[in-house]
């Protein structure tokens, strides 16, 4: 504790210069006694620092003193100050410290460094939460950082979506994916994730644990997350699209989809797009689809192409009447892409 008092009272002198023994105790919530006691241990082990009595006196180092963070370069201040997410940080209760550590860090920084770790603060903001998405509410995410904090079983309500089920937990690990926190934990010798926002309430017990020996959240997460990706279906489809309307194509292939899509080489009478993709979650994939409209055609498999028809005949239907439709028309109203247009009458 005492260690930690000393490097915040030489910080501030650096960042703000000559303090007063009343203003230091304030901020660091001693009495001014223990301030000066702090002077003499850090005049003892080598610091230019002095204190001055009377009205005018005050505490400083001596001018043009300076610690420094040996070896940092600018690149690493750089990505340290990017690292400090305060978004997250003060879901978890940990804004202050947050930013408690980057003002030290920026007080311990040599001039230069220290200005450009300004001016990325200044000018790189980084927002974890997807449009639209104002982000999860999570009520007990607190309590289970606390719970990680203090490796200290919890007893959880949790929502699975078909009914309420509790569990006695080992947290592990938080992470946070996409906007969306998960809790790591161990429960009957299974890691598992919940969802946090699921959590529907936390009790912490009168009992800690042991974390398994060699466990690494990071690891676990990567190899967890590949192997759930890997598990998941996907539906190989070919589709032609509008080149007009391509950019609402990642939206509805999905990221992944579009990473693996591959562009045909097929004529096509009019100059459309033509792919082949493999997109997860095929029961969602009609309905991504029918949201371009006319500017996308199922050409495979058949089974999606009858079940985006099928939902646009239902959403016409509980609009209205559907009106007629030649056979083989688009959905335009015009003429099929592979069918050439009729002769006019001479």
């Amino acid at each position: 504790m005492r260690a930690s008092r000393l490097v915040s009272l030489l910080l501030l002198l650096q960042t703000r210069g000559r303090m007063t023994a009343a203003e230091l105790a304030r901020e660091l919530e001693v009495s001014e006694r223990t301030i000066y006691r702090d002077v003499d241990a850090l005049s003892a082990a080598g610091v230019p620092i002095y204190a001055e009595r009377g009205p005018l006196g005050g505490v400083q180092l001596v001018e043009g003193y300076r610690t420094r963070l040996t070896g940092m370069t600018a690149e690493e201040a750089e990505a340290l100050f990017l690292s400090g997410v305060p978004g997250p940080a003060a879901q978890l209760g940990l804004g202050t410290v947050v930013a408690a550590a980057q003002l030290k860090v920026r007080a311990a920084l040599p001039g230069e460094l220290r200005a450009r770790a300004s001016r990325l603060i200044e000018r790189f903001h980084l927002d974890t939460t997807g449009w639209f998405r104002p982000g999860e509410e999570v009520a007990h995410l607190t309590a289970i950082a606390q719970g990680v904090w203090d490796a200290r079983r919890l007893h959880l309500a949790y929502d699975r979506g078909d009914k309420l089920v509790e569990r006695t937990v080992e947290p592990l690990g938080l992470v946070l994916k996409g906007g969306v926190w998960y809790l790591v934990a161990r429960v009957e010798d299974q890691i598992r994730t919940y969802r946090a926002s699921r959590i529907v309430s936390v009790d912490s017990l009168d009992e800690t644990f042991e974390r398994p020996e060699g466990f690494d959240l990071v690891s676990w997460w990567l190899e967890s997350t590949a192997a759930y990706e890997r598990g998941q279906q996907r539906l190989e489809i070919t589709i032609r699209v509008d080149p007009d309307h391509s950019g609402w194509l990642t939206w509805a292939l999905g990221e992944d989809g579009m990473a693996t899509a591959e562009r045909l080489t097929d004529p096509d009478p009019e100059g459309w797009l033509r792919l082949r993709a493999r997109v997860l979650w095929p029961e969602d994939a009609a309905g991504r689809l029918l949201a371009l409209g006319g500017a996308v055609q199922v050409l495979d498999p058949p089974q999606l192409r009858d079940e985006l028809v099928a939902l646009a005949r239902a959403a016409l239907l509980r609009h209205g009447e559907i009106p007629e439709l030649s056979a083989g028309a688009d959905a335009r109203g015009g003429r099929p892409p592979d069918q050439p247009a009729a002769a006019a009458p001479g």
